[in-house]
């Protein structure tokens, strides 16, 4: 997290360099919602502060089972998911990202390139509203080494690639034209692009599809239920994932707060 907050720091300082710019009943949704955060209140305002508020919102990730349907808010990230809603910097991009082989990651940069330097919008704030074969991006080691995901996808052996920080992370932000540097494709990772503000939604449908997958080709090493290991995958997330019910129902829901839908 210290990481992350340099970064912004970095990019403050870059961008001054370049001349400054930079589905339960009603009554049982309104419990929850009241006693998770009070939309009515102003939401974060710049990019470093919702970060902050993200990285105190509570996460829930020690599920035994889940069910195919989601119907209560403690099952997801409800907390970081309103503290999204209510975010008023921006602009406010959110991608819909379903191919872990596309160019996501690159596409995601270069907007915020542009965003930042180009715009003079240093709050602006990416959302990936991710599934499909890009989720496997959000499993941590443990679930690749499990279920040998690389395998699944043609890639090497070996671990979650799309988490590694690549060598050009390291060069100095203050040189944001380097073509080969920290803002340019050489650095294309979810890793370095969560430093950067971009915040990755996690979707429940894609994992609950993805393991009723695994257990049909017999890849369940521990002979779990459908409903235990969709419950270890939501556990196995990478840190700072943001659970939702399902992505493709939750975009709506952003766009209703004034996100731009991005396909």
């Amino acid at each position: 997290m210290t990481q992350r907050r340099q970064l912004f720091v970095q990019a403050g300082a870059a961008a001054a360099a370049f001349g400054g710019l930079l589905a339960a009943g009603p009554a049982r949704a309104a419990a929850h919602a009241s006693a998770s955060l009070d939309l009515a209140q102003p939401g974060a305002s710049t990019l470093q502060a919702l970060h902050l508020q993200l990285e105190r919102a509570r996460r829930r990730r020690d599920f035994k089972t889940v069910p195919m349907i989601l119907t209560d808010r403690a099952d997801w990230d409800d907390e970081a998911l309103r503290l999204l809603r209510a975010y008023t910097g921006g602009p406010k991009q959110v991608w819909d990202n379903t191919d872990v082989k596309s160019p996501w990651l690159n596409l995601m940069r270069n907007a915020l390139n542009a965003q930042v330097w180009s715009w003079g919008h240093p709050d602006f704030l990416a959302v990936s509203a991710t599934h499909g074969s890009a989720h496997l991006a959000l499993y941590d080691e443990h679930v690749w080494a499990k279920y040998k995901l690389a395998a699944l996808i043609g890639a090497k052996a070996g671990g979650n690639s799309y988490l590694d920080t690549p060598a050009a992370a390291g060069a100095a932000a203050s040189d944001f034209e380097n073509p080969v540097g920290a803002f340019s494709p050489a650095d294309n990772s979810v890793t370095v692009l969560q430093r950067r503000g971009v915040v990755f939604l996690a979707c429940h449908n894609a994992i609950w599809e993805f393991s009723g997958a695994l257990i049909a080709k017999g890849n369940n090493p521990d002979k779990l239920s459908h409903e235990q290991l969709a419950a270890e995958l939501s556990n196995h997330l990478i840190p700072g994932a943001v659970l939702t019910p399902g992505v493709v129902a939750t975009i709506p829901e952003l766009q209703a707060a004034g996100y731009h839908y991005i396909k």
